[in-house]
């Protein structure tokens, strides 16, 4: 089966949150294997995690890996902003 490589924007649940630690917490998910993390700075102080994940792809998509860090306390949003099969 194919992989696809999986860009997500994780945005923070509020601009307290330790950026490193949250940073250090989403590579240990279900659903894909981190495959880099940047931070990007949104405004005012905020900033979100840009991440990129391989998964396998099949039906179901991201929706795992969506769920597995949305349970990662710290996390307030997350959005797929690409998806790109690897060959």
């Amino acid at each position: 089966m194919a992989e696809v490589l999986v860009t997500i924007k994780i945005m923070p649940s509020d601009a307290d949150v330790d950026m490193d630690v949250l940073a250090s917490r989403i590579g240990k998910v279900d659903g894909g294997r981190l495959n880099n993390v940047q931070k990007e700075p949104i405004a005012f102080g905020l900033v979100a995690l840009v991440a990129s994940y391989v998964v396998e792809d099949q039906e179901g998509g991201t929706e795992n890996l969506e769920n597995s860090l949305k349970e990662i306390d710290g996390i307030g949003n997350v959005d797929v902003t690409g998806v790109t099969r690897l060959l």
